[in-house]
């Protein structure tokens, strides 16, 4: 790590990130985004709203017994003494990050701990907790903002890019997703893992897709929130192509971040817009104000690059829909039993090496219509993505052997199993039960996928 976090930081400095040395163990992570809603109506509860988020995070900050986390002396998040974090999203969104654990049981149990206190403190205000990868009864005009200063910020970015950041505001307030953490063990470990999971997240997605609903409606889509990550500062978002490369070097990735520049940046000043020159140039010459970036802005900087494998500190796994809350388990198993078993590793990659770039991407415009249906090449996602859990379980498998996990792990792969071999996906299931038994009710919807 970087001796000084406000030190001006120097090119030879930026590599060290990436650097390990002495035992370094695998842990694995888990980021879940819910929303909190009105039994009712399913719709977001506002911040500043009486019995609102930000009373909420009162209660749950004496529930964890936590430390209050302020963005511009707004109360944002907690952290605790156990390493866990609660932060608000930009819509109000609750987000829960677990501690690192060394297997995926453990994760589990925490996060299944922490999410009925969640629902439980919730409850007393009458609220409702919903994982899932939407808030499917809220529309982009009616979002109650979290005061975060870099919330506007952001939105003036996607405002100036048009088009391309039509559907930035919408990532940032209506999207949910379900996030796996894991850690790379060398420059070599990084490169190998990492290019595994870029391959695969294009069919990890149609997989999990879970976002067929926008504003009460049925969209067509099977997954609305991967279609707004399409025009949400694209450049940025996606395919993170570099990490395709067969042995990517450090300063491959490296080279890559710096062509992009930072959107906003924190001083003592508070958070403003960083200007549009690329970090590689300020780092020549300086921010536009004359000073120089710091270990902290490099950090803030790999934090603002949303592709679907995040490269910083550890690997973060950004690609699925969030499932319904008893199928959250499968999304770190399948990460797992790919990536932390090698041989099950190496097998997924000799399976998708023949992909390219242009036809991931083009699954990934496939995918929130189409969902397993996507093509990957001339190759059905559901064909591939069957392969996949085939090879997690076997992941899965030898390190449960190996002592590494317990047998209950190879059930969380269960429900994806099921959606490979019926071609019936979480959005389908949705869909069917919306214009079904739940006769287009909110309060039919959220009665079901609440936690």
């Amino acid at each position: 790590m970087h001796s000084s976090s406000t030190a001006t930081l120097r090119r030879e400095d930026l590599t060290s990130l990436f650097s390990r040395s002495g035992e370094v163990r695998e842990r694995i992570g888990l980021e879940i985004e819910n929303a909190v809603v009105d039994p009712d109506t399913g719709r977001g509860i506002p911040y500043s709203a009486p019995n609102g988020i930000r009373d909420l995070l009162e209660a749950l900050l004496v529930e964890f017994d936590g430390e209050p986390l302020r963005d511009d002396g707004h109360l944002t998040g907690l952290t605790t003494g156990t390493g866990m974090t609660v932060t608000l999203e930009h819509g109000g969104a609750l987000e829960y990050a677990s501690a690192p654990t060394s297997d995926l049981a453990t994760a589990v149990a925490d996060m299944r701990h922490v999410m009925g206190r969640f629902a439980e403190v919730a409850g007393r205000f009458g609220h409702a907790v919903v994982p899932g990868a939407n808030l499917p009864f809220d529309r982009l005009r009616d979002v109650s903002w979290v005061p975060k200063p870099r919330g506007a910020v952001m939105r003036e970015h996607f405002d100036r890019l048009g088009e391309d950041g039509a559907e930035g505001p919408v990532v940032m307030a209506l999207t949910l997703s379900t996030q796996t953490t894991l850690d790379y063990t060398s420059a070599e470990d990084l490169a190998e893992k990492l290019r595994v999971q870029v391959a695969a997240s294009p069919v990890v997605s149609a997989l999990f897709v879970n976002s067929p609903l926008a504003g009460g409606e049925v969209t067509g889509l099977r997954s609305r929130r991967r279609k707004s990550w399409l025009k949400a500062d694209p450049s940025r978002c996606g395919l993170l192509r570099v990490g395709l490369r067969e042995a990517m070097a450090v300063d491959d990735f490296v080279e890559w971040a710096l062509a992009f520049p930072m959107i906003y940046r924190r001083t003592a000043g508070g958070c403003h817009p960083a200007g549009d020159r690329p970090f590689g140039a300020v780092l020549e010459d300086g921010f536009p104000d004359g000073s120089a970036p710091t270990w902290d802005d490099w950090l803030s900087h790999l934090s603002q690059l949303w592709t679907d494998v995040r490269v910083r500190g550890t690997l973060e796994l950004r690609a699925p829909d969030g499932p319904p809350y008893p199928h959250i388990p499968a999304v770190p198993a399948l990460w797992v039993g790919l990536t932390y078993h090698r041989p099950s590793r190496l097998a997924a990659w000799d399976l998708l090496r023949g992909c390219s770039a242009d036809a991931l991407e083009h699954t990934m415009r496939e995918l929130p219509v189409k969902g397993l249906s996507a093509m990957v090449g001339d190759v059905p996602a559901r064909e591939l993505g069957g392969e996949l859990v085939r090879l997690a379980r076997e992941g899965l498998a030898a390190r449960v052997e190996a002592g590494l996990e317990r047998p209950e792990v190879l059930g969380y792969l269960d429900p994806i199993e099921e959606v490979v071999a019926t071609g019936t996906t979480f959005a389908d299931h949705v869909v069917r039960r919306w214009e079904g038994e739940f006769d287009r009710d909110p309060a039919h919807y959220v009665a079901a996928f609440r936690v």
